[in-house]
């Protein structure tokens, strides 16, 4: 299976170049090259001859020259393709790989972020050890806030710096300095040596971790500018062709499980700043100017879909495109990326439920997207997948519209019988949609309705109805969820004797809560929960971020409700036949959450399985065969359950 990732159309409109994105069955991870097309769909054709990973292209100015990041036996460098010649040649020889990569206007230098190690904290004096003797290695010393990360581990001492290098090829040069780290999206002045970006320079930037500003640094001097001040992120900074404005994305930091992302802009020398998107209740991502200062495109999730919009200078606000996404194969998660030539003309990645990301291109003119690859017709052109239905109910709790989607078994007879899979999704600050999933499409082939749900707490439908989960989760979510059941089972789709339920991280949270909470399903799955808040903030990975955003203060000072909100706290009602899945390289919700589980039932002699996967963090996705375990896993449980 492949997709596209990262499109970006060339300055004229005609070309665009691309990362395709499948799968190496002897290496078991995903790859990806370098492809490129003309936006009419003809001469599709792969930009180099090299096997090795190629991703972040980026045009010139002018469109002659492509510069891109590929792995090397050394790790990753930059390269450089002439378009007229089809010629490459890598251009730097970095120490780490570099991130961001991004044009000067006159086409003469790239800017890029890349790691600069420091020396780890002062180390106790250890005798030397015997030539030739072996040694335990000596201990690791952390004095870091965060010290690691899940899927990355550890993290070794150092902080990310901006530097540039000319196109030519030659040395890098570190432009940013300091115990800070400058990280996230460029962008270059036009016209001048200023780029700006997005970071934390302040004394306690370690702890004041949600929040950032918009800084402007000189390419010549080194010289450093906050432009913004406020408490609350302020983030992708982007500088308009006209050099006069700057946009960015961020919002005033409330302290709440969830806030907008809003989109502002202010002059180049950072005044004026005004917020522009105030008329949008959704997150923005993504933004990009047009070519005449006039206004920015930008994606936002809405209702379960990402769409991409327009907004101009006065506020005005208008829909573009429908269903950008496809990236995220296993499950139906938000995703994807667009790129505007300087016509406006959009290069962007198209999915819907019948396959993954696709490269769509939307003339304005005609304001119809044409697909212009299929990357999986030979694969999917031969298989009949199970029909995706977007389904809305009302919660019992207090009236509000659920939106759900329900999958059908290929072939699917309504004469039939069928089991119900409930799938809840992760996050709970996320949202499912109608978008392809591998997951969903396996399950309904093997003969179930699948039935995934967005309750409250979800994306995509306004700062409120996220929020309805702030302090108070799991929730009225659990009601919704079990609304959505009852309402399947009143239109005959699901049936009492026969429901199923699982989800990973926060679903796996609320497939605990449920069986917790009612005997109802047949049995479970629980994929990577938390089971105890108390334990789970104080060893996963980003244990500082959950102070009074999931519940106020911490767990030694409100040890009552940290307890109230924890699954283990319902684990003694649990009847229901549960298999318990965890990675064994996990760090977001240890394995030792899983194990509460497991062990809590274990002891009270109910039915259950631990499955621990190797190599796998808390994305198990990442690796195709530890996907293929997660399913072929739950659907042997279900089925030795099934009636």
């Amino acid at each position: 299976m492949e997709h596209v990732a990262d499109p970006q159309i060339s300055p004229d409109g005609q070309w665009v170049v691309y990362r395709r994105t499948g799968f190496d069955i002897m290496k078991d991870r995903a790859v990806g090259n370098l492809w490129m097309i003309k936006t009419d769909g003809s001469h599709h054709q792969k930009l180099t001859s090299r096997e090795l990973s190629e991703h972040a292209a980026r045009w010139s100015p002018s469109g002659n020259r492509i510069a891109f990041v590929s792995s090397t036996n050394e790790g990753s460098e930059i390269y450089m393709y002439w378009v007229a010649s089809g010629r490459i040649a890598k251009i730097s020889q970095l120490p780490s790989g570099p991130g961001s990569l991004i044009w000067a206007s006159d086409g003469k230098q790239l800017a890029f972020t890349m790691n600069v190690p420091v020396a780890a904290p002062i180390a106790a004096k250890i005798p030397k050890k015997p030539k030739g003797a072996k040694w335990a290695p000596s201990p690791r010393l952390t004095d870091r806030l965060r010290h690691e990360a899940d899927g990355r581990g550890y993290i070794k001492p150092g902080f990310t710096h901006i530097f540039v290098i000319p196109t030519e090829g030659g040395s890098p040069r570190q432009i940013t300095s300091g115990a800070f780290n400058h990280g996230g999206a460029l962008s270059w002045a036009p016209k001048g040596q200023d780029i700006y970006f997005s970071g934390n320079r302040t004394k306690d930037w370690e702890y004041d971790f949600r929040n950032s500003e918009v800084y402007q640094v000189n390419v010549n001097t080194g010289q450093i500018k906050a432009l913004t001040s406020r408490k609350g992120p302020d983030a992708s900074p982007k500088i308009s062709p006209d050099g006069k404005r700057i946009a960015y994305v961020g919002y005033n930091d409330k302290v709440q499980t969830h806030r907008s992302r809003k989109l502002y802009i202010m002059n180049a020398d950072g005044s004026n700043k005004k917020l522009l998107s105030g008329g949008l209740d959704r997150s923005i991502s993504n933004i990009i100017w047009d070519a005449k200062s006039a206004g920015l495109y930008f994606s936002y999730d809405e209702k379960g879909n990402t769409k991409i919009g327009y907004l101009s200078l006065n506020g005005k606000l208008s829909k573009l495109a429908d269903n950008l996404g496809g990236t995220s194969i296993g499950r139906p998660y938000a995703g994807g990326s667009f790129s505007v030539s300087n016509e406006g003309r959009i290069a962007y990645t198209h999915s819907l439920p019948d396959h993954p990301a696709e490269l769509a291109i939307l003339n304005l003119k005609t304001k119809t997207p044409h697909i212009i690859t299929q990357l999986n017709k030979d694969l999917l052109g031969h298989r009949t997948l199970g029909k995706v239905e977007e389904l809305w109910y009302k919660s019992s709790f207090d009236k509000r519209d659920i939106q759900g989607w329900v999958v059908y078994p290929p072939n699917y007879d309504t004469s039939k019988k069928y089991p119900l899979i409930v799938e809840n999704h992760g996050g709970p600050i996320l949202n499912y949609g109608n978008r392809f999933s591998a997951e969903m499409q396996l399950y309904a082939s093997a003969g179930y309705i699948v039935f995934y749900p967005n309750p409250r707490g979800s994306t995509s439908y306004g700062e409120e109805f996220a929020n309805l989960l702030y302090n108070n989760y799991p929730g009225e979510d659990y009601i919704d969820v079990m609304d959505g059941v009852d309402t399947l089972i009143a239109k005959g789709l699901a049936h009492e004797d026969q429901l199923y339920v699982t989800g990973g991280s926060a679903g796996g949270i609320m497939t605990a809560w449920i069986i917790g909470k009612n005997s109802r399903f047949e049995a479970a799955v629980v994929a990577k929960p938390v089971m105890n808040w108390i334990s789970k903030t104080l060893v996963a990975d980003n244990y500082f971020g959950y102070a009074n955003s999931r519940y106020p203060g911490q767990p030694w000072e409100n040890f009552e409700t940290y307890w109230k909100f924890s699954p283990l706290s319902l684990v003694g009602n649990i009847e229901t036949p549960t298999m318990v899945m965890v990675g064994m390289n996990e760090l977001r919700t240890p394995p030792s959450e899983a194990k509460q589980l497991y062990h809590a039932l274990k002891l009270r002699k109910i039915e259950t399985l631990l499955v621990e996967i190797p190599e796998a963090s808390h994305g198990i996705a990442a690796r195709p065969s530890n996907l293929i375990a997660k399913i072929a896993n739950t659907l042997a449980w279900f089925e030795k359950y099934k009636k």
